[in-house]
C-alpha cells in the first residue's frame, strides 16, 4: 500500500479557456468526469465503411475506478481514444472534465490533455535516452507546469510513491518491465491530472506486479482520482468499482452484465436491446403465487421481497437487490410461481425478458445453464426448508 502524500495541485484548463462557450449541462451530470453523447466512429477503407462505435452514451463520475472490457475488435480501444482525444468521433459529443474536447483546435486539445489527462500505455512509451526521473519530469516541461527548480523534487516524490526512488537515475532498459510500467504511472501523474486512462496496463506484467499496480490505482482513487482502464484480465475487474462491457461497438447494460456474467457478450447485448424496462411502485405484486411466469426479471434498481403468500402480511422468505434475477426457476422448470414477488419500500426498476428468448439463450450458453441450474436447486432447497419450518411453527401453535 502506498502512503498518502501531500501533492501540489495543478490549475486545470477550464472549458471557457478552450471553447466558444460552456458545454450544455445535462440533468444528473454535475458530478460527471466523462460524458459521451451518441458517439459514432466510422472507419473507411477500400472495402467500404466499418462502424466501430454505434451511438455510445456513457457517463463516468468523478472518483470512479472503471474497467472497460470486451473481446478483440469490440471497440474498447476506440472508445478509450475518444476519451483521450487521440482520435476524432465521426459523430456525437465527448465532454471530459467540463471541456467539449472536440470543439477545440488540435493544439488546444494537446495542451488540455497534458494538464487534465494522464495516459498509461501497455508498452510504457518511455524515452530510452532519458532516466526514469527525466521521463517523469517530461510532461511538466511540455505544459510548463510547476517551477523549473520544483520539477525534479516532484518527479522524485512520484517515483517514491510507486517505490522507485532508488532507481530514479537509471535508464528504462536498466530496470524491469514492471518498474518501467510503474514509472509510466508516475509520469502520468506528473501534472496532477484528475483523470487517468490506462490501456491494457498489465498486459506485459507478471501477476504480482499487476496486483501492485492495481494497489496503486486503488490508492489514487481514494485520493480522488478518476481511473478508466481497458483490460482483458478478469482478475482485475473484481477490484474496480464498475465494469463497462462493450460488444460490437455498443455498450451492454451494466445490470445485465452483472446479473448474468457468464453469458456470451452477444447474448448480453441482445437482452440489453430487447428487454422491456418498467417501474413498479412500492408494495406492488410482480409475480403472484401459482400464476404462470412468462418473463425473466432483472432488478436494475431498488429491491423486491420474496413472499410466502400474496397478502401483505405474508412471511418474507428473502430479499433480492439490484443486479439479481427472479423468475428463472419457473422459466427453467416450466411451472407456475412457487412464491410471490412484491416490490420493496421504494420503486423498483426492472428489465423483463420473454421466456422463449431466455430459454433459447440458455440453450446456447451451457455454462450459464449449469450456473443457473445450481442457483435454482439452492433456491428450491431453501424454499422447501422454510416451508417445513413454517409448517412446524404452525403445528406448535
Amino acid at each position: 500500500m502506498i502512503a498518502p502524500r501531500s501533492v501540489p495541485k495543478t490549475a486545470s484548463v477550464k472549458s471557457a479557456d478552450l471553447t466558444p462557450g460552456p458545454s450544455p449541462k445535462r440533468r444528473g451530470e454535475s458530478n460527471a468526469m466523462v460524458q459521451m453523447h451518441s458517439v459514432v466512429k466510422t472507419f473507411k477503407n477500400p472495402a467500404g465503411e466499418f462502424v466501430v462505435l454505434k451511438g455510445v452514451d456513457l457517463t463516468i463520475r468523478r472518483g470512479e475506478f472503471v474497467a472497460i472490457v470486451g473481446k478483440s475488435g469490440s471497440g474498447k480501444s476506440t472508445l478509450l481514444n475518444m476519451i483521450t482525444g487521440i482520435d476524432h468521433p465521426t459523430g456525437g459529443q465527448v465532454i471530459v472534465n467540463g471541456t467539449d474536447i472536440y470543439a477545440v483546435t488540435e493544439s488546444q486539445r494537446s495542451l488540455w490533455r497534458g494538464r487534465n489527462l494522464g495516459i498509461v500505455f501497455q508498452f510504457f512509451q518511455l524515452l530510452p535516452m532519458l532516466t526514469l526521473l527525466e521521463n517523469v519530469m517530461l510532461p511538466m516541461d511540455y505544459v510548463d507546469e510547476y517551477d523549473f527548480d520544483e520539477r525534479p523534487k516532484r518527479a522524485m516524490e512520484l517515483l517514491e510513491m510507486v517505490g522507485l526512488a532508488d532507481q530514479a537515475h537509471k535508464l528504462p532498459l536498466a530496470v524491469s518491465t514492471g518498474q518501467q510500467q510503474m514509472t509510466a504511472i508516475a509520469r502520468a501523474l506528473a501534472t496532477d491530472p484528475p483523470l487517468l486512462v490506462a490501456d491494457e496496463p498489465t498486459g506485459n506484467l507478471d501477476s504480482k506486479t499487476a496486483s501492485h499496480m492495481i494497489d496503486v490505482f486503488e490508492e489514487l482513487v481514494r485520493r480522488g482520482k478518476t481511473i478508466v482502464m481497458v483490460t482483458h484480465d478478469p482478475s482485475l475487474t473484481s477490484r474496480v468499482k464498475r465494469t463497462i462491457v462493450i460488444s460490437d461497438g455498443e455498450l451492454i447494460d451494466e445490470t445485465v452484465a452483472k446479473a448474468l456474467p457468464l453469458l456470451r457478450h452477444r447474448h448480453m447485448l441482445e437482452i440489453t436491446k430487447e428487454a422491456k424496462r418498467m417501474t413498479v411502485e412500492p408494495g406492488e405484486v410482480i409475480l403472484d403465487c401459482g400464476k404462470p411466469v412468462n418473463d425473466l426479471y432483472i432488478i436494475a434498481g431498488g429491491s423486491v421481497s420474496i413472499m410466502a403468500g400474496n397478502t401483505k402480511s405474508s412471511k418474507v422468505l428473502a430479499h433480492l437487490q439490484a443486479g439479481e434475477i427472479f423468475g428463472e426457476i419457473e422459466l427453467l422448470r416450466g411451472g407456475k410461481a412457487i412464491a410471490c414477488v412484491r416490490a420493496g419500500s421504494q420503486p423498483v426498476e426492472l428489465l423483463s425478458f420473454p421466456r422463449e428468448d431466455f430459454l433459447r439463450i440458455i440453450e446456447e450458453s451451457p455454462i450459464t445453464a449449469d450456473a443457473l441450474g445450481k442457483i435454482v436447486q439452492d433456491r428450491l432447497k431453501e424454499h422447501a426448508s422454510k416451508k417445513r419450518s413454517r409448517k412446524k411453527e404452525v403445528e406448535r401453535r
